[in-house]
């Protein structure tokens, strides 16, 4: 069936929908970046224990944490404990020097091609609102998210599959569910399209479904669609529900080759790490998130970690025992991920994105655990108009606090709209009376990072 065709029988209303279904964006200046992929480590990965090396916790380990006068230490679910060193060592690693903790060993044969945050800093010590912060630029539900404003400022590039798809831990979904790949306040047809790791339903119709049953189905909803228009025509979800339904029948054709992994070679799925028990499940993900962007996605989310006490990167009780699975579930894979879009030339356009929501503190909690900390965490850039092997920002002595060029979500933000041709300054919706921005009235283009 055509585009065309769906459109007219799923309600008349293909002048309206072609609004938001054929709009394809004009940047505001030449883009370095076509597609996205982001990766979330969901729960506040440590930046001492993967990325930020300190010899203060090493030669203080055991000692009362003492970052000198004036300062009133504090933590958000517990008493400060005792100074804690990382559970494995920290290494050098490639041309540039970064440093990269041992859990980490394929992502540090990568170090030289990635532009790392050192010294980005939340608002926030609380999972909820810094995983809005880092994903919608606001503390409260409600906004958009990345993905929904790069979708609505530039369209598709295919017809075929969702523009945003968001690939949740089978574990469970993130801190705020769903909120974190909202539309928000822009048309739904914009928030993200969750596929979870089993099997996607009804992609195929109903056995003893005929043809002329599909047509009389669709007549049926053409016609509570156009009654529903007549009564608020100014609401977007209708619209949603339209395009909802025609990625549905699209997807019945395209879903099926996207997803299927089998059709890679098992040399390649083994780079992924598909097929061995840390692993697996991730690696598909990531697999799944080339192939996406391959086809036209144009931004996939790709998450590690569910919300809740476990199986994720809130290392309360101890660094030592919940830190190394979750690195050895994801190390192989993005290293897997990062050496399969380069060899086939998809870095060149294609920006990979590591984030958190915040990082964790340098004295113990539970043993040898970490509690949050809003004051400083790691972020890394790959790909398209970034400069490899540098860091931008410091925190201080003990990873506690950004210290130097301190990086906001609001910078984070621009540096990626700016990549993908966008000015974080003219990107913005009139709501509420205001004109709103991802930014909010904040932001500055990371030009360090960029070459």
């Amino acid at each position: 069936m055509r585009r065309r065709e769906f459109l007219l029988q799923a309600g008349g209303l293909g002048w309206v929908a072609a609004r938001w279904l054929y709009a394809e964006g004009t940047t505001h200046h030449m883009p370095r970046v076509r597609r996205v992929i982001q990766l979330f480590m969901n729960g506040g990965a440590s930046q001492a224990d993967l990325f930020d090396y300190k010899t203060k916790l090493i030669e203080k380990a055991g000692q009362t944490f003492d970052p000198g006068e004036g300062y009133r230490i504090e933590a958000p679910t517990s008493v400060p404990g005792k100074v804690v060193a990382p559970p494995v060592r920290l290494r050098q690693q490639g041309q540039c020097g970064r440093w990269i903790s041992d859990l980490l060993p394929n992502l540090a044969k990568h170090v030289d091609t990635m532009a790392f945050l050192m010294a980005m800093k939340s608002r926030t010590n609380v999972h909820g609102p810094a995983s809005y912060l880092m994903n919608t630029g606001f503390l409260l539900p409600g906004f958009p998210c990345l993905g929904a404003w790069v979708s609505y400022a530039l369209g598709r590039i295919t017809d075929e599959l969702p523009t945003f798809v968001v690939l949740p831990d089978p574990r469970g979904l993130p801190y705020n569910g769903q909120g974190n790949f909202s539309s928000g306040y822009l048309p739904v047809t914009h928030q993200g399209t969750v596929i979870n790791g089993a099997k996607i339903p009804f992609l195929s119709s109903p056995s003893g479904t005929t043809a002329q049953a599909d047509r009389d189905g669709l007549t049926l909803l053409g016609d509570l669609n156009r009654r529903h228009a007549e009564r608020d025509a100014a609401d977007s979800r209708l619209l949603g529900r339209i395009e909802a339904y025609e990625l549905a029948a699209k997807m019945q054709l395209a879903a099926p080759e996207a997803f299927d992994l089998s059709r890679e070679t098992r040399g390649l799925q083994r780079m992924y790490g598909i097929g061995e028990p840390p692993t697996d499940d991730f690696g598909r993900r990531c697999l799944t998130a080339r192939r996406l962007i391959e086809r036209g996605v144009r931004f996939v989310q790709v998450w590690s970690g569910a919300g809740g006490p476990s199986n994720n990167w809130d290392n309360h009780n101890s660094m030592s025992k919940e830190l190394p699975p979750m690195c050895a579930s994801t190390d192989r894979p993005i290293a897997g991920l990062l050496t399969d879009l380069k060899v086939r030339g998809l870095l060149d356009d294609t920006l990979v994105l590591w984030n958190t929501e915040f990082g964790r503190m340098p004295f113990a909690q539970g043993g040898d655990g970490r509690d949050h900390n809003g004051g400083t965490f790691v972020g890394w850039m790959v790909g398209a108009g970034i400069k490899g092997g540098v860091a931008y920002g410091e925190s201080d002595e003990w990873s506690w606090k950004a210290q130097k060029d301190v990086t906001t979500n609001y910078d984070f933000h621009a540096t990626v709209l700016h990549l993908l041709g966008l000015d974080h300054e003219r990107l913005s919706v009139r709501h509420d009376g205001a004109n709103r921005r991802l930014t909010d009235v904040h932001g500055h283009v990371i030009k360090a990072v960029l070459r």
